[in-house]
């Protein structure tokens, strides 16, 4: 980012730059989630991660709307966090076979990745209320934080 941009540029630069990473987790999220749910041992656990994929389906569905009405066409970046999370999770579920502990390990991993999106998407909300697009991405991200405490 350049350091001669105006402040509110440089604000618009970073909220781009963040709905690319947000875009780029959830995406990272949905493609494991498949095999999350056939490695659940118990029809509680599908069931709920069968309803995580679904939010995180609709998640990128808003951040695909939120990105064209920005008039931008940026590429999509890596989220090196989310990866970090996803390889984490598959490293624990390889460390022992039993159904129990999979079980326990898929809500370990699933309630990490919740608090790591919530507060992601917490924060951007607050640095969205100080300047730029107040009232559309602010609602956005709020409902984003919504669905995920709820999911």
């Amino acid at each position: 980012m350049s350091p001669d941009l105006q402040p509110t540029a440089a604000i618009y630069n970073l909220l781009d730059y963040d709905a690319r990473r947000f875009t780029s987790a959830e995406m990272q999220l949905k493609k494991v989630l498949p095999d999350w749910i056939s490695k659940a041992g118990s029809l509680e656990l599908k069931t709920a991660l069968e309803k995580y994929m679904a939010f995180t389906e609709e998640h990128i569905q808003k951040m695909d709307s939120f990105i064209k009405t920005s008039k931008k066409t940026l590429p999509t970046l890596s989220n090196r966090v989310m990866q970090s999370f996803i390889q984490e999770a598959k490293e624990k579920l390889k460390s022992r076979s039993d159904a129990m502990f999979k079980d326990a390990c898929l809500i370990d991993c699933v309630l990490e990745i919740t608090r790591f999106k919530i507060n992601t998407y917490g924060t951007a909300a607050a640095f969205d209320e100080a300047e730029v697009q107040e009232l559309q991405m602010n609602k956005f991200l709020a409902d984003l934080v919504i669905e995920d405490n709820f999911a």
